[in-house]
């Protein structure tokens, strides 16, 4: 392995240490797995929006309730 300097701002960093740490993997590993992820499909754009998972429901079953959540008419 090769080493080298990865500059980021004090919120990304944060997120990163944070990420590390609830997963129990060194920040330079999520660090190698994301840039391994990003080379294996150049180009490629999510299926999602940018802004999905960007803020909290203040529910702990929002996954389980994915479909009456989803697909519950608004209007009835």
């Amino acid at each position: 392995m090769k080493r080298t300097t990865v500059f980021f701002d004090d919120q990304m960093m944060l997120q990163l240490q944070r990420a590390a740490q609830r997963t129990g993997v060194s920040t330079a590993s999520l660090v190698r797995e994301a840039v391994a992820m990003y080379l294996a499909a150049p180009g490629a754009t999510s299926p999602l929006p940018s802004v999905a998972g960007q803020f909290a429901s203040g529910t702990s079953d929002t996954s389980e309730q994915v479909d009456t959540l989803l697909w519950k008419d608004p209007h009835g």
